[in-house]
């Protein structure tokens, strides 16, 4: 439907090419979710509201006046602008509709069924169609008609009752995990229902909450109060279960250090030349050290603050032991094995110019990864390809 984009820029094929996908999200869950399909080849074919459009669109930051923020999560998607309640847009959904596999929807639940697009009218028209629904609760329970947002989640969800410090005020994890855990797991529900569908002919319906994401990732947490009865709470950069396993701070600065089990253990002992702590009765095992973590931390700063972090990092990586620096967006950009590996591409575009953003992380053997993404689209930039590519189709 659009026009092809120079090869640079061209997302490769990949393991969804010729999947089309409707896409009826806004903001961050939905088109989180819509964007892992397109990075993995699907045709993405994003439908927004005439004159306004995703309102991702009016967040910051902004460039040149566009928004770096939705640019950088609508790569190389189409747009077409449609009023649902207008019979002539209706009837150009609809035609996309028959000949999409999968359509996506944050909608509250409820409301696609109000315009006739529930998912038994969806299913009976359109068999093979794929339906997920990414809300904030769901499409059933007691909280089903609720709005919700990033925030609301990680409250709800137990996963600010674990961050920060002891003692600490409520703090939000400082990316948007309430969303991006469901349209990760939403890309995920889709391509297990296009599996399905390959071997049974009918399409499912695939219902994520961002609330139920959230619980899903309280593996530990809800490991350990359903073994214990104890309710975890914060520790700051600690882990509940292993020692040492957290940020200790050098002469210059923090770094992190995971050498929780026993040989590593003793590895960063040799490193600290600190024989004695191997020995020590209070950190022998993984129980004793997790027992005795605050002692432990002092013990292992005490050591660390003989030298710069760098100066640690290079020793600690000879000898083996887990470990890294604490960086910030900027370190993260200039990472050499982040660029290695293609985790920040860019996107030309005509008016906010050249944006850096994530790459894609699942990398597969013998498709390639370019280092440049096909820009987000304009509000209803693809609509005279769109309905030309229709058309066509029906002559």
């Amino acid at each position: 439907m659009r026009p092809a984009m120079p090869d640079s820029v061209q997302i490769p094929a990949g393991p969804l090419s010729g999947v089309v996908v409707v896409d009826l999200t806004r903001v961050l869950a939905g088109p989180y979710c819509t964007l892992v399909l397109a990075e993995l080849g699907a045709r993405v074919i994003k439908v927004e509201r005439p004159g306004h459009g995703d309102d991702a669109r009016g967040v910051g930051p902004f460039m040149n006046g566009k928004s770096a923020y939705f640019m950088s999560l609508n790569r190389g998607k189409e747009s077409i602008a449609l009023d649902l309640g207008e019979t002539a847009d209706r009837a150009i959904f609809e035609r996309l509709i028959a000949r999409a596999d999968v359509l996506v929807e944050n909608y509250r639940p409820g409301v696609l069924a109000k315009h006739g697009l529930g998912w038994e009218a969806l299913h009976a028209r359109w068999p093979r169609l794929v339906l997920a629904s990414i809300s904030g609760f769901g499409q059933t329970g007691p909280y089903s008609s609720r709005p919700a947002f990033d925030m609301v989640v990680q409250a709800m969800g137990g996963v600010m009752s674990l961050t920060g410090w002891p003692g600490g005020p409520p703090t939000r994890v400082g990316t948007s995990i309430g969303d991006i855990t469901a349209g990760l797991f939403g890309a995920i529900g889709i391509l297990a229902a296009l599996n399905e569908r390959a071997q049974t002919g009918l399409g499912r319906h695939v219902d994520v909450a961002m609330l139920d994401s959230q619980v899903a990732i309280l593996e530990n947490a809800i490991a350990r109060y359903a073994a214990t009865g104890e309710v975890p709470g914060p520790l700051g950069s600690r882990h509940p279960s292993i020692a040492p396993f957290a940020a200790f701070r050098a002469r210059d600065k923090h770094l992190v250090i995971a050498a929780g089990h026993d040989p590593m253990f003793h590895k960063l002992c040799g490193v600290l030349e600190a024989p004695e702590l191997r020995s020590d009765p209070r950190f022998l095992g993984v129980q004793e050290r997790v027992a005795n973590a605050d002692a432990l931390g002092v013990e292992v700063e005490k050591r660390l603050g003989a030298r710069d972090a760098a100066d640690w990092l290079a020793r600690l990586a000879a000898a083996g032991v887990p470990c890294g620096p604490i960086h910030d967006v900027a370190g993260v950009l200039a990472d050499p094995q982040v660029r290695a590996r293609n985790m920040i591409v860019s996107a030309d575009d005509p008016i906010s110019g050249r944006l850096e953003m994530p790459g894609n992380p699942i990398k597969l053997d013998g498709r390639a990864d370019p280092l440049t993404r096909p820009p987000a689209p304009e509000l209803d930039a693809d609509r005279a390809a769109i309905l030309a590519e229709l058309e066509r189709e029906n002559g």
